[in-house]
């Protein structure tokens, strides 16, 4: 029976992942291909859309996290099983992977599959990374640990913000904040030049938001 809820919780986090990626990075791919008919816009709410939308069918199994870095700061906050760290990413992994080939089978030409890349230095898209990753991940977990009545808004709050980060940070660092989101187009794509900066930095963002939440949610006992 363990076995079983075990296997429910990493299938839901290989469709979720497998959804984010493909329709976030899908609507990056069709707006290239069809000359800005999604537009940056339409791209960051794509994003925000389907994350939220994954967040709702498939939280109460798995707990949604589709990330690998949140799935880290889990571990580190002590919501997660640590056991559970190893098996949550790769089912992470495969559900990116999986929509990363279906893209590139859809879509051949495209050359690089929306892959994150820097516009600018590799060092400042690290920095806007390591801040969007902390923000999301401290209201990720504000809003799993909240109230029964908050847990009913965890995904249009989660998903606001990955829309919100999406939308004016996008165009700078590509707004990935999520390791698995960049790894899996940079791999299939062959561009995996600056993925460092999506792995390093989204860990070290989400790991960062953890001590501060317990600062600032830890009762008083003087």
């Amino acid at each position: 029976m363990l076995l079983i809820e075990c296997m429910k919780k990493y299938l839901a986090e290989i469709l979720g992942t497998f959804a984010i990626l493909f329709c976030g990075t899908g609507a990056i791919i069709i707006n290239q291909q069809t000359n800005g008919a999604i537009t940056h816009v339409g791209i960051a709410i794509t994003f925000g859309l389907i994350v939220m939308a994954m967040i709702y069918a498939l939280g109460n199994i798995s707990g949604a996290h589709f990330n690998p870095a949140v799935t880290i700061a889990f571990a580190l906050s002590k919501k997660l099983d640590a056991k559970q760290v190893l098996p949550y990413i790769i089912s992470q992994l495969v559900g990116a992977f999986l929509a990363s080939l279906v893209l590139k089978f859809l879509f051949p030409t495209n050359e690089f599959l929306g892959a994150t890349l820097p516009s600018g230095t590799a060092l400042q898209s690290f920095i806007l990374e390591c801040i969007l990753t902390f923000f999301l991940m401290l209201v990720i977990i504000n809003v799993a640990t909240g109230s029964k009545e908050q847990g009913m808004f965890a995904g249009l709050a989660i998903g606001s913000t990955v829309l919100l980060e999406a939308m004016f940070a996008g165009p700078i660092c590509g707004a990935s904040m999520n390791p698995a989101r960049s790894i899996a187009p940079a791999v299939v794509s062959g561009h995996t030049e600056h993925l460092w900066v999506y792995i390093f930095a989204t860990i070290l963002g989400a790991a960062l938001a953890i001590p501060t939440w317990q600062f600032l949610t830890q009762k008083d006992k003087s």
